[in-house]
């Protein structure tokens, strides 16, 4: 017992002084001695007291080599404290002040890195995770043979499967929804919208690891559309459906919905037999 009491005594005696050290170090008007400081906390990992002191290096010492080296530090002490908002500011402004500096390149791939750090998850704005996109790319295209090239390029991947995983759930969201806040006898509902919107996904992301997915919300979309909507548009909408689901076999031959695909084609053809006068009007309308 009388151990543990003496060594939290001792432990207690050196926080003190380490903190009265720290506090005149702060409260110094040796410049010198403050950079050496900061350079030593910085390195040992210790950034919530290297960072007060480097934002005073930064102004004092701007445009000189400590300078710039200074601006890194905080830079990078703000990601180290997981800051990514303030940390992606600061090398932003690094690359500004120093586009042709000695930590340029690195710079400038942390300002997309601070930014994927700080990305919400798929149901939220992503807006950061847009412009973390733009800032990757732009890394590449001003470094294409970075030593971080690939890393950067496996963010990007990485941010643009948020964006799409954030299309699936609304298009799913959507699909789901239903004709729960339309009005399918005005000829709107949730349906138009899960296929629009899976549709722009499928434009916009071609490569996506859910492209089936996308396809088969749309392939489902257009058929409870049809199902649900007016007479006088239903028939082109089975039909619709139907072409979809030709095409979704075609592409998909091996997916999990290639049955229900079959099952919706079947329902269809059954649609327009069972509405021959259907038919007649379409063509009569296609004549005119």
């Amino acid at each position: 017992m009388k151990k543990l009491t003496l060594i939290a005594s001792c432990v207690a005696l050196l926080l003190s002084s380490c903190a009265h050290e720290y506090n005149q170090v702060l409260k110094s008007g040796d410049y010198t001695y403050k950079y050496e400081y900061a350079k030593q906390s910085y390195a040992e990992g210790k950034y919530s007291r290297a960072i007060p002191l480097l934002q005073e290096l930064v102004t004092m010492k701007k445009g000189s080599t400590e300078g710039e080296e200074c601006l890194y530090m905080l830079a990078m002490a703000e990601y180290g404290m997981k800051d990514y908002e303030t940390a992606a500011e600061y090398f932003k402004k690094y690359y500004s002040s120093y586009p042709k500096g000695k930590f340029a390149e690195n710079a400038k791939y942390f300002v997309g890195e601070s930014l994927y750090q700080n990305a919400p998850e798929p149901r939220l704005d992503q807006s950061t995770t847009i412009t973390a996109i733009a800032a990757f790319q732009e890394f590449l295209d001003l470094y294409p043979d970075a030593r971080l090239k690939q890393q950067a390029t496996n963010r990007l991947f990485a941010l643009q499967d948020l964006l799409v995983e954030k299309e699936y759930k609304s298009a799913k969201l959507y699909f789901d929804m239903g004709t729960y806040f339309g009005n399918c006898t005005s000829g709107g509902n949730n349906y138009e919208a899960c296929i629009v919107t899976a549709q722009n996904a499928l434009k916009d992301y071609p490569y996506s690891n859910r492209r089936e997915e996308f396809a088969s919300l749309i392939m489902k979309g257009k058929y409870e559309l049809a199902k649900m909507s007016v007479e006088k548009k239903q028939l082109e909408r089975y039909q619709d459906a139907e072409d979809e689901c030709y095409g979704f076999i075609n592409e998909y031959p091996d997916s999990k919905d290639r049955a229900l695909a079959e099952k919706y084609i079947e329902k269809c053809k059954q649609y327009e037999k069972e509405h021959p006068e259907s038919a007649l009007d379409q063509l009569g309308n296609n004549a005119n």
